[in-house]
């Protein structure tokens, strides 16, 4: 399959980046800051998702009612991703990615000072808002900076900081949660953003924006079917790992008998599986991107069904944990997918990406609330799980007999 090129403008400045000397040291400390960014924004998406019973202890409701602080922030992504891409437009990339990782640090001390629900709820929402804008432009950053055939792989490595965040990030944060009240988690957090920052500045090239980039230019991604339908195979086929992962903490303990301080360590395991996942995806796109996504459909409906019945006994919950983990694959070939499907609107186009994850993760954990429940139990999040991922394949059948028929006219 030929991978179009992103535009003249990124096709020049990759190509300059090639044929310099020092371009792997280049790629290297851009792809190392762009990676601190992310793993400080993967820590601060999933940590929250291991505190859920913390949270709503202390904030007075039920574990359930505390779900809503995810899906508050992964509607801030939705709805950041989209606007902050498209005003950015023409701002030179270094510059955008210190400012949106400003926004996400100050969002979390501000989360950490959030009194109750409704102020937790906003302050979620707000520090959601950059998330997906700087995965987008980091995503375009590591893909103008990389050789020809190894775009997925460069965009793998920027999303290594955010799978690598709950290998890492998200134990060490859950621990000083548990230990020193959810609210020093996102201290933690923010802390690590203020690095990113700093090392943004000094790793990353100052890229310019694409000649003419503008609000008009990068609104033109939307009038594309392809771009739609590729949202939508992240926005509804991604769910099903949200669905699981956002009550993983109370099935874990309730359902498998694993003890609360055990938990961490389980954590861990399924940041493993994400860190594996998004090595072994993205070079399955470099390879074949189409069949890499319809693969990985089909894979993550199977994990999130064998969750249903692994989840009875510690051993078999925490293999499937590191399995349902592994879904995170499809993303650095969703990414690229779009690049390619989106002409002159690279950068609204990245952002979108990350915006329909986190539809994924609004939905997935709303969902999933909502069948805990009705009675239904822990573990019917794998069941719901598994419905998302068939709709995802639904509509990826749907991609793909489009572009069939857009090739034949």
């Amino acid at each position: 399959m030929t991978t179009p090129s992103l535009s003249p403008e990124l096709d020049a400045a990759a190509s300059s980046s090639v044929r310099a000397p020092d371009a792997d040291r280049t790629l290297l400390r851009a792809v190392l800051a762009l990676g601190v960014g992310g793993f400080s924004i993967g820590t601060g998406e999933f940590v929250i998702m291991g505190l859920l019973p913390e949270v709503a202890r202390d904030i007075g409701v039920s574990i359930p009612q505390a779900g809503h602080v995810i899906s508050a922030y992964a509607l801030g992504v939705v709805i950041g991703a989209p606007v902050l891409a498209v005003l950015a437009a023409g701002w030179p990339r270094r510059a955008l990615l210190i400012a949106l990782m400003g926004i996400y640090a100050l969002g979390n001390f501000a989360s950490a000072l959030a009194p109750g629900y409704l102020s937790l709820n906003l302050m979620r929402f707000l520090t959601g808002l950059p998330h997906g804008t700087y995965f987008g432009v980091a995503a375009l950053v590591a893909a103008t900076l990389a050789p020809p055939g190894r775009r997925a792989r460069a965009v793998g490595l920027v999303m290594l900081g955010l799978t690598g965040a709950t290998l890492v990030g998200v134990p060490i944060a859950a621990w000083l949660g548990q230990h020193f009240g959810w609210r020093a988690a996102f201290v933690f957090v923010g802390l690590i953003a203020v690095l990113a920052m700093v090392l943004l500045r000094r790793g990353v090239p100052d890229i310019r924006a694409a000649a003419g980039a503008s609000p008009l230019r990068e609104l033109d991604a939307l009038r594309r079917p392809q771009v739609w339908l590729t949202l939508g195979i992240g926005a509804i086929g991604f769910g099903g790992m949200f669905a699981v992962f956002s009550y993983i903490k109370p099935t874990l303990t309730e359902v498998a008998g694993l003890s609360v301080g055990h938990v961490p360590f389980v954590l861990a395991l399924f940041g493993l599986g994400m860190v594996a996942g998004n090595l072994v995806g993205a070079r399955l796109a470099d390879k074949s991107l189409m069949r890499t996504i319809g693969g990985l459909l089909v894979w993550s409906v199977a994990v999130l069904v064998l969750f249903v019945f692994a989840a009875q006994h510690v051993a078999t919950a925490a293999i499937a944990t590191f399995l349902i983990g592994t879904v995170v694959a499809i993303g650095p070939a969703l990414q690229i997918r779009l690049m390619d499907v989106a002409g002159d609107a690279q950068t609204l186009a990245a952002a979108l990406n990350h915006s329909a994850f986190n539809m994924a993760n609004a939905l997935g954990a709303w969902l999933g609330g909502l069948a805990i429940s009705a009675g239904l139990g822990w573990t019917s999040t794998g069941w719901v799980g598994a419905l998302l991922g068939l709709a995802g394949l639904g509509i990826f059948a749907w991609a793909v007999a489009d572009a069939r028929r857009r090739a034949v006219r």
